[in-house]
């Protein structure tokens, strides 16, 4: 067995793989003999990796559609991703394979079924009656491109306008295209001497759908009679058009125009409009034309059966209000509303009472999208509220930079978050239900509660309910509230290391059970939070300044004096405490005029006011230290049980007592190895020596110190050996990305990477610390970016008053281990391979007295643990998991015997590594630069999943990606939308049963009634045999080349559940010869789940398939 340590020694010391291979003998003897002692339920084929959900606002949105029968709204965006939303908690994200932009989407109202058309020039028809939508079919345009599309109410025939100016006609059932074409030389004929542009808008008037308005870009709109095949009327105008919109009773039309004015027309005086408005013009004395605006991009005109129509707009601001916010504008009778945006218009859409164009519209309310939000503005109200948003759409309120997902969190933290949050929000909503209310939510199959937090780059901080794969925003705590702001960049301290986003989250560190929160910020600042339910006023913030930067210095010489960090005033009762410094720090100078000893952000030194949530316990901030900044931090943990906090960077790290408000540890990277140090660190390239600037430490003075005994003093701010690295080679840390900044690639050179030694992974714990341990003890694991393990002995006083009148006492325990790569992450299993969690102290309402009982208590309090071991004998031992950027390692403790290796790659590097539990077991998952996702079992290694699933294409990925329990994990998939997968095949299995359905079976409303005289005068609207005029007997085929039909995956069932409603009988003759077709089609080759018709329904099936060979029939 001596042999046996002796190469593992060796192994932990230099990761030579020729020793690594070496000891694999030994080591698959040690593993058959764990085997035996823990049973691995886990196997591969528990697991599978899907996508669940997407949440958050649609990124780049382009396009917005609205379903008035089924209540669901569409969004389309540039990169071809198509949401849908309907009630709340009813939400669906679809992608088109091609990833061109939305122009425009088009509902089949009450079918179930929706239009999308793309920048590159295809159609494609969704099928909505799915949980998972699907396209049934597409239509890829050859030679013109596509512009504007208009499908009306309860018809199959799909207008399509070209950039050309041309109109084609496509059969949404077939998804062909008919014969019949409107060219734009027969529309405008000689009323133009020059091509009028692309089509921008088509419709039918609503009381006769055989007349079909169309407006081109220059100006110019025609009335078309469909069946005479020519115009009946021409409107020309010197102004472009943006769009048009009928009157319901289909004698007048509106358009909007170019130079901010509207244009309403009478059908039969095609002369002159009617009227011109120009909503936001200075009307002009003598009569003279309003000065131009900006473009109305859209008009809407809605009628209302008690009062006066309403006319809603977007754009057409004048020119001189630079600097205005976007607005709507709403117009009715002689009032004027014009409504400030936050963001600029994509699209608006007014919703109402009725699908029939034909009837008074009585509109309720108004979508509008804007480039970064949703806005539901009530129009039935004065003053036009806005709805209170029920979606999760503000993830992007102020950018995401870093975020935690947490599953099967104690039960009572929900309700408890939620209390506190419902306090914050904003009145003055609509007292209206929202009215997107259309689907019904999938069955809840997951009952355990999920939490995620999302950190920002304004310092704000979310918790989002993420249960059963909903999103709701619980509460929002603000971190920047603690400083100063200041009013402008002028008067910004010169102290700042960033340009802007000062306060910006990096790391978010939190404990569920006791509800402890810490983060840690861009400008080299951590903040403890305690959760309490009680307001309080803090007259002054609690805070500490670290100095952490270390010269490499030739010579070892002790400094002088040092000059403490400051404290808050009450420490005087510890007779170790450092001595309190004036509240507000002062900048105080080095000799030769360099900033020294002060923090980048200046704390408020006025009473804070905290409200019920989170409240700042203490905010510890890295000064600068002889013109050196401080640099980010790169790893955080804090413990609720110890009563600790403790952060690293590339320089070292320092610990944190936060209930006595002291440092306990304050060491660089180095002083962490003492005499084991594996690397032979030169010194680099000198700076001059500088005058001692009162950065010593007045406890360490002599150079024989041994490092157990440098760092027992709770005060140890700091050690005499000053170590720092040249500018040169200061780590290049991105403010936004710097978790992703740290060395990886083997191709640094090995002095450039030692000299960037940062702390990467912390881990609080209770377990054996030296080989010679003979029961678990508090300890501290230290991971670093060169793949080493430190273990840092915590010697922590008794509970209750002694804890806070005892020093801490920290100490090197001389145990290091070594992995190659940065180590990700520690955690720790007992005999039986359940995971052994960090203790923790149970919440408690800390605003609140405590009574005699609870003191008595709290004094025979000890850090708990919920693990199995924590009742353990001498004789049990532990396992240390440690996952790295290139491989995991699982080490018996107390002996440190590596007992399991797996190497997780070679040519990449993994990203983001967590120990989590999955079907009453645990396993390590990874997600690799390569996009691998990867799980191995526990504590084997064993490799049970290994899937391609996204490359890393950003840092955004990088800096969010995460795992949980229970088989979650999510990532930001753009700046606006969480994306959420599972790796659990039980999940996998459940989820269509969890997901909502778009689509519910309505009654379709009855259509207007004519009236006894319209009746019988002919008055009303008139109707069109549509399939008599586009239909192939009538019309012809369309030329083959001019578009190309695509049949889509969405499957016979989708053809199903889309053959019902309007084309009723018809689609149902074809649909049973299309199951014919597709049973021989299956014969003959996979390629499966193409639906094909035949030109009559007399031809038998052999002559189908010739045919299908002979690629001459088309496809339904």
């Amino acid at each position: 067995m001596r042999k046996f340590n002796i190469r593992k020694v060796l192994d932990g010391l230099t990761a030579v793989s020729a020793v690594a291979s070496a000891s694999s003998a030994a080591q698959q003897q040690q593993a058959g003999n764990r085997e035996t002692e823990i049973q691995e339920t886990l196997q591969s084929e528990h697991f599978q990796l899907c996508k669940t959900v997407r949440h958050g606002f649609p990124y780049q949105p382009s396009a917005l559609a609205f379903d008035p029968v089924q209540k669901i709204l569409a969004i389309g965006t540039q990169s071809g991703a198509l949401r849908l939303f309907g009630r709340p908690g009813v939400e669906c994200y679809c992608q088109h394979d091609s990833g061109a932009a939305v122009i425009q989407l088009q509902f089949l109202i009450n079918e179930g079924a929706l239009v999308s058309a793309l920048a590159d020039d295809t159609l494609h028809l969704w099928n909505l009656r799915q949980k998972r939508p699907a396209i049934l079919h597409s239509l890829k345009f050859n030679r013109e491109r596509i512009t504007f599309c208009h499908l009306p109410f309860q018809s199959k025939w799909l207008y399509v306008g070209t950039e050309r100016g041309n109109i084609h006609i496509v059969n949404v059932e077939s998804f062909t295209l008919s014969g019949y074409v409107i060219m734009w030389n027969k529309a405008i004929e000689l009323s133009s001497k020059s091509h009028p542009g692309p089509i921008v808008h088509i419709s039918d008037n609503p009381m006769d759908e055989g007349k079909l308005l169309i407006g081109f870009e220059s100006g110019t709109v025609v009335l078309w009679d469909l069946k005479s095949k020519k115009a009946d009327y021409r409107y020309t105008h010197d102004e472009a058009i943006h769009s048009v919109a009928w009157h319901h009773e289909g004698k007048q039309f509106i358009c909007s125009h170019s130079d901010g004015t509207l244009t309403i027309w009478n059908v039969k005086s095609p002369t002159k409009p009617f009227q011109t408005i120009t909503p936001h013009g200075k009307q002009l004395k003598d009569g003279k034309k309003p000065e131009p605006c900006k473009p109305i991009l859209k008009v809407e005109y809605k009628t209302t059966r008690a009062g006066e129509p309403f006319i809603i707009l977007s754009g057409g601001l004048s020119y001189d209000t630079v600097g205005r916010r976007p607005c709507l504008t709403v117009m009715h009778g002689k009032s004027t509303a014009v409504l400030e945006m936050d963001y600029s218009i994509v699209d608006f859409l007014t919703l109402c009472e009725t699908p029939y164009p034909n009837d008074f519209q009585e509109p309720y309310a108004v979508v509008v999208l804007l480039e970064k939000d949703l806005v539901l503005i009530d129009l039935a109200q004065n003053g036009y509220p806005i709805f209170e948003n029920p979606y999760p759409l503000t993830i992007h309120e102020s950018p995401v930079t870093c975020c935690e997902y947490f599953a099967d969190c104690p039960v009572d933290l929900i309700p408890a978050l939620y209390s506190v949050g419902a306090r914050q929000k904003r009145q003055g909503y609509s007292k209206k239900e929202w009215p997107i209310s259309g689907g019904n939510w999938g069955l809840i199959t997951q009952s355990y509660p999920e939490i995620i937090i999302t950190g920002h780059a304004d310092g704000s901080i979310k918790f989002w309910d993420a249960s059963a794969i909903t999103l709701q925003v619980l509460y929002k705590l603000k971190t920047a509230k603690v400083f100063e702001k200041s009013r402008n960049k002028d008067d910004r301290p010169n102290t700042d290391i960033v340009d802007e986003d000062p306060y910006a989250i990096q790391i978010i560190s939190w404990c569920p059970e006791s509800r402890m929160l810490c983060i840690a910020g861009v400008s080299a600042h951590v903040i403890i939070y305690r959760f309490s339910k009680q307001e309080v006023t803090t007259e002054v913030i609690p805070m500490l300044e670290v100095r952490l930067l270390y010269e490499i210095n030739d010579i070892e010489t002790p400094d002088g004096e040092q000059v403490p960090p400051s404290s808050t005033p009450g420490t005087g009762s510890n007779p170790q405490s450092i001595v309190p410094q004036s509240h507000p720090s002062t900048s105080s100078s080095s000799s030769d005029g360099l900033r020294d000893n002060v923090p980048c952000l200046k704390v408020k030194n006025s009473p804070l006011k905290q409200s019920p949530g989170y409240q700042t316990e203490l905010v510890i901030q890295l000064v600068w230290v002889s013109g050196e900044p401080p640099q980010q931090i790169t790893s955080l943990a804090v413990n609720s049980a110890y009563g600790l906090v403790v952060f690293g960077n590339c320089n070292g790290i320092a610990m944190v007592d936060y209930l006595q408000k002291t440092v306990l540890l304050n060491l660089g990277t180095i002083e962490l190895y003492g005499s084991n140090d594996p690397y032979r660190r030169e010194p680099r390239s000198p700076r001059k020596t500088r005058q001692p600037s009162g950065a010593g430490l007045c406890d360490i003075n002599e150079g024989t110190v041994v490092p157990e005994d440098r760092c027992k003093s709770p005060t140890s701010a700091k050690m005499s050996r000053k170590l720092s690295l040249p500018t040169e080679l200061k780590p290049d840390l991105d403010v936004k990305d710097n978790s992703f900044s740290r060395s990886r690639s083997s191709s640094v050179t090995s002095i450039d990477k030692e000299s960037r030694e940062a702390i990467s992974a912390l881990h609080f714990c209770e377990t054996f610390t030296r080989k010679a341990d003979t029961s678990p003890s508090p300890c501290l694991w230290v991971g670093t970016t060169l793949g080493t393990v430190l273990v840092i002995v915590l010697n922590l006083p008794p509970g209750g008053e002694q804890r806070l009148l005892q020093p801490v006492i920290v100490s090197p325990s001389g145990t290091i281990l070594r992995l190659k790569g940065a180590i990700l992450r520690m955690a720790f299993l007992d005999t039986t391979g359940s995971l052994v969690p960090p203790a923790h102290e149970p919440w408690r309402e800390y605003n609140v007295p405590e009574d005699k009982d609870e003191k008595e208590k709290a004094k025979k309090r000890r850090p708990v643990s919920v693990s199995p071991s924590s009742s353990q004998e001498i004789s049990e031992n532990q396992y240390a998991v440690i996952c790295s950027e290139k491989q995991a390692k699982v080490i018996s403790l107390p002996s440190q015997n590596c007992t399991y290796k797996q190497n997780i790659t070679e040519t990449s590097f993994v990203l983001r590594g967590d120990i989590v539990s999955l079907s009453n077991s645990i396993c390590l998952a990874c997600f690799c630069a390569n996009g691998h996702i990867m799980t191995f079992s526990l504590p084997s290694l064993r490799p049970l999943l290994d899937v391609y699933y996204l490359p890393l294409t950003n840092m955004r990925i990088a800096r969010t990606f995460c795992f949980t329990n229970n088989g979650q994990a999510l990532y930001l998939v753009s700046p606006t939308e969480i994306q959420r997968l599972t790796y659990s095949q039980e999940t996998c299995e459940n989820l269509q049963e969890m997901l909502g359905e778009l689509f519910t079976p309505v009654e379709t409303p009855e259509a207007p009634n004519r009236g006894f005289f319209k009746g019988l005068f002919g008055g009303g609207a008139q109707s069109l045999d549509r399939e008599e005029l586009f239909g192939e007997s009538a019309s012809g085929k369309a030329s083959r080349s001019l578009a190309q039909h695509i049949p889509g995956p969405g499957g016979i069932e989708g053809v199903k559940g889309a053959a019902s409603g309007v084309v009723g009988e018809l689609a149902r003759a074809r649909l049973a010869l299309d199951e014919r077709g597709q049973k021989l089609g299956e014969l003959e080759e996979k390629t499966a789940a193409m639906l094909y018709s035949a030109d009559s329904f007399s031809k038998h099936a052999h002559e189908m398939m010739l045919k299908y060979k002979d690629k001459k029939w088309y496809q339904f």
